[in-house]
């Protein structure tokens, strides 16, 4: 759905107006084409010392980047990327933030700050653990503070996981590129080493099978574009009351159409076995199809309460046994589960949703080391207000405010989740596990 007012006041009739007296301008955020440079200013400034600092900046200048260490001089700069693996205290921080915020004027329309730290948790030292610590509060207030479309988002490694790994490199590129709009004020947690780095950019899922839930309309029907278009042969699947607006989609993609209501006790059997008979080999399962029954909790009846539990997490849990036990679903495994932002923070009104979509999170935190163990990964993405029939019913106050709540001042498109989704079940993310990435424009929700 459009989004009028940002048309009004950003670069439309009403901009000076807009300016003038205040009001939110919603900045156009740059999204990937293929095709796209990785950056529309090529210039990235690095600032952090040591062995890391510098393999990031040659891995930056290999993309044909032009890296600037320490100082950017008077250029305006198209990243930010700051190294902080080896901060042991606080005070560690200070060179390396106050070198970057010189710069960060001149960072573009559209530009990027990322850091790339160690993940907290990891050692007893609680100055190691207090340094960790501050580089995610750094983050998420920097995701307010960026303008012009810009976001700022940070990378985290687990132990001792290296800082060229597969998945690392991979975050650093995800978030550096178009692939990323809506993303802000967010971590990648990279657990392992796991992982390989495309040959094609452009084609990171090639050869592979997906399947998508609830994939006739929405956001689902973008995940299976984005996958098909990132290389991968896609099956969807969705409800019979939906079938003709499936058909369309797989026809469109030249994929399978398979008419299922996933509640059913088979579910999982039957996908897996549609992808062996057609395919070979089931690679990647979407878990996208999600209902929601809203009501306060004093009003709440059982048939509202069950029916979002049942469709958006037992089917989850009943399809994910069975896949994992079916012989199509064997060679490093994926899924990635749409889980919300209400999930994490909750949501007037949707007690029943917001259990759902944190039960979600739990899945797949609690799944991660046998998917692990397998050779794969299960992640979730958590949305916040996404263009979509769903958002448009909203009444129009209620919409704009929705809108507006988030650093970038805006609603995001179902292409973007799609984005996230593609890259956490590609061969470059499999070192990230049992993860939530929020596709929210740092929605003022949560964590």
């Amino acid at each position: 759905m459009a989004d009028k007012y940002q048309e009004l006041v950003t670069g439309g009739p009403l901009t000076g107006f807009a300016k003038a007296a205040g009001l939110p301008q919603p900045p156009l955020l740059r999204r990937h084409k293929v095709g796209d440079p990785l950056l529309r200013n090529d210039i990235v400034l690095v600032t952090g010392e040591g062995a890391d600092a510098d393999a990031v900046a040659k891995q930056l200048t290999d993309w044909g980047l032009h890296v600037r260490r320490g100082s950017a001089a008077d250029d305006k700069i198209g990243a930010v990327v700051l190294v902080l693996t080896e901060a042991q205290r606080p005070t560690d921080l200070q060179e390396p933030v106050l070198a970057a915020a010189g710069h960060l004027r001149k960072l573009d329309k559209g530009g990027r700050f990322i850091t790339l730290s160690r993940a907290k948790g990891s050692t007893d030292d609680v100055a190691v653990e207090a340094a960790r610590g501050g580089v995610e509060g750094l983050v998420r207030s920097m995701g307010h503070e960026v303008r012009g479309g810009s976001t700022a988002n940070g990378i985290l490694l687990d132990g001792d996981v290296n800082v060229l790994a597969p998945s690392v490199i991979a975050s650093l590129r995800f978030f550096l590129s178009g692939r990323s709009a809506f993303v802000d004020g967010q971590f990648l947690r990279v657990s392992s080493e796991n992982g390989t780095l495309p040959a094609d950019w452009d084609q990171p899922l090639a050869g592979k099978v997906a399947a998508v839930t609830g994939a006739a309309r929405g956001i689902g029907a973008a995940i299976a574009k984005q996958l098909h278009d990132d290389g991968a042969t896609v099956i969807v699947i969705d409800v019979p009351q939906a079938g003709e607006a499936l058909s369309k989609v797989a026809n469109e993609l030249g994929g399978l159409a398979l008419q299922l209501d996933i509640t059913s006790a088979d579910a999982g059997n039957q996908i897996a076995d549609a992808a062996m008979k057609r395919y070979g080999a089931l690679d990647i399962v979407i878990h996208n199809a999600g209902i929601t029954r809203d009501k306060m909790l004093a009003n709440m009846d059982e048939a509202k309460w069950a029916s979002v539990i049942a469709v958006n997490i037992e089917a989850q849990l009943t399809m994910n046994e069975q896949l994992l036990a079916h012989e199509a679903f064997q060679k490093s495994p994926r899924i990635a589960s749409m889980a919300s932002t209400s999930g994490i923070a909750g949501n007037r009104g949707q007690t029943n949703y917001a259990a759902s979509k944190a039960g979600v999170i739990a899945m797949v935190e609690a799944s991660a080391a046998e998917f692990e163990r397998r050779g794969g990964n299960i992640n979730a993405v958590a949305p916040g207000f996404i263009e979509t029939d769903m958002t448009a019913a909203i009444p129009f106050v209620n919409r704009q405010v929705a809108r507006r709540v988030n650093s970038l001042q805006q609603g995001g498109q179902p292409g973007d989740v799609a984005q996230a989704i593609s890259f956490l079940v590609s061969d470059q993310a499999l070192g990230v596990n049992g993860h939530v990435l929020r596709v929210c424009g740092q929605n003022i929700v949560g964590a």
